[in-house]
């Protein structure tokens, strides 16, 4: 038998056009220089241009901050919302670097505020652990603010730079006889990007309080200049005091709260834990400060690990199975989450994340 094959007819007239005359060649291709990358896809860098995406700003500049924290330089941060509409963010570390960088003849200042990919986490010896990868959080800020300014307080001097969407507005300057160190970055979130450009008080606070939490003994401060509300976060129990904090409205089944931190081949795991009489569970988990609401492999090895001390400890103590001591009772991780109140922390040199 001997099968027939016809190929399929193209209407070439029906053809969608390529170009205003139909043609797709390497005119077509455009190269985007710089930042323009950043302003013209910015949902690729912070999510979307909603309010989201504004307040991933935000968390890109505290980041950096915390970043000096874990670091052992900072121990403050400060996160101004001025009455322009501006945010601010200051810390006392070790200030953003501004000698001359090699390869581009500039200041490291604007190649870290200009150039996508560029930054110090890419250099293990300047940052163990940091949130930022990729080098591109303040570049990014940068390129979406209408304006910036960014100050510099190290090596006795105190360097200074502005920029309007992205644009240096001219060179850096210097200034000696500044008895202090750290960064300062104000920036306006540009209205050509932002559906809106107003930040939230309660969204900046819930997210800094968390970093406190995380980081004990850092102190951060939020101030909104023109209601004069003000938030100190500062919280020397660290994940204790965030598990005491999630637990206020409930009633804890014990007194102290169950926390540890272990450190092994350059990976610090932290975690607190509690329960209360309700049937919910309260679980917070996060590498390097930064919240992973989707989970991983950090959150699958911790509840693991929880089903299996609990079903180790009905092995040693048969005496809880009651009179019946034959019957096999074994905890379930759904078992192990009811009334469950938790954070895990957990500090890695290198981590992947999705999304």
């Amino acid at each position: 038998m001997t099968t027939h094959t016809t190929e399929p007819q193209v209407d070439s007239e029906n053809l969608p056009e390529s170009g205003a005359n139909g043609e797709y060649s390497a005119r077509n291709i455009q190269v985007l220089e710089g930042l323009e990358a950043v302003r013209k896809r910015p949902g690729m860098y912070i999510g979307g241009t909603g309010l989201d995406g504004l307040h991933h700003l935000v968390w890109e500049l505290v980041d950096n901050s915390i970043d000096e924290v874990l670091a052992g330089h900072a121990t403050t941060v400060h996160v101004t919302m001025h009455d322009d509409g501006s945010l601010s963010v200051l810390d006392d570390g070790r200030g953003i670097p501004v000698d001359i960088h090699e390869k581009t003849g500039k200041s490291a200042l604007e190649v870290i505020l200009t150039v996508l990919h560029s930054g110090g986490k890419f250099d293990k010896n300047s940052y163990k652990y940091s949130g930022g990868l990729h080098g591109v959080g303040l570049s990014v800020v940068n390129a979406l603010s209408e304006w910036l300014e960014v100050t510099v307080w190290r090596d006795g001097g105190t360097f200074q730079q502005s920029y309007r969407r992205g644009i240096p507005m001219g060179p850096m300057t210097v200034t000696q006889g500044a008895p202090r160190r750290g960064s300062k970055i104000r920036f306006m979130p540009d209205s050509e990007i932002f559906q809106i450009t107003e930040f939230n008080f309660d969204v900046l606070s819930k997210r800094l309080r968390e970093m406190a939490f995380l980081n004990s003994g850092v102190k951060i401060v939020l101030r909104q200049t023109k209601t004069q509300k003000c938030h100190l976060f500062e919280y020397k129990g660290g994940l204790s005091s965030f598990v005491e904090f999630l637990n206020e409205a409930k009633t804890p089944l014990f007194r102290d709260v169950i926390a540890c931190k272990k450190s092994r081949d350059n990976i610090e795991v932290e975690f607190a834990l509690s329960y209360n009489d309700g049937y919910s569970e309260q679980f917070c988990a996060f590498v390097n400060n930064i919240n992973t609401v989707d989970g991983g492999t950090h959150v699958v090895g911790f509840r693991s690990a929880l089903s299996k001390v609990f079903n180790d400890y009905l092995k040693k103590d048969p005496s809880l199975l009651g009179k019946d001591k034959s019957k096999e009772i074994k905890i379930s991780i759904d078992d192990a989450r009811e009334g469950l109140v938790g954070v895990l922390s957990i500090k890695v040199p290198e981590p992947q994340f999705e999304g």
